[in-house]
């Protein structure tokens, strides 16, 4: 059964209680749930992380290209400026693994800073702006 690494950055742990008219009710917990369901239904083993440190972000990234898994990425605010993240990111593409970038909230509709993505260039596709189900769309992508 093949493994996916779903990780996810800053804040996101709070889920539920962060933001709800943007990122929704769900709390991280519920979350992970909806992900390992999914994952489950579509053959898949999930590593579901979540980290405020753009360094373990990093390591972790580093880890799925060791281990040759595909990620589902949530870079967070790291989205927006960290180049250490994207060129993380973008071994795990080049490694020949997937890399599917995910965000509960379209950036886009935002904010003007959240309309640059360091990460997009590097990444294999990007799904934004359906809630959690951006996840589970994310998982499904990989199961083509």
């Amino acid at each position: 059964m093949a493994t996916v690494l779903v990780l996810n950055g800053p804040n996101l742990g709070r889920l539920g209680t962060r933001e709800p008219d943007i990122y929704g009710s769900i709390d991280y917990a519920g979350l992970e749930k909806l992900i390992t369901d999914k994952a489950s239904s579509l053959g898949f083993e999930v590593e579901v992380r979540q980290t405020d440190s753009e360094s373990e972000l990093i390591g972790w990234l580093h880890e799925a290209v060791d281990r040759r898994l595909d990620v589902i990425l949530n870079p967070a605010a790291f989205t927006h400026y960290s180049y250490a993240v994207s060129d993380a990111a973008v071994q795990v593409t080049k490694s020949g693994r997937k890399l599917i970038e995910v965000h509960l909230s379209n950036p886009h509709s935002r904010e003007e800073f959240r309309h640059r993505s360091v990460i997009t260039p590097v990444a294999s596709g990007v799904i934004a702006g359906f809630g959690a189900d951006s996840y589970l769309l994310a998982l499904t992508q990989l199961a083509v």
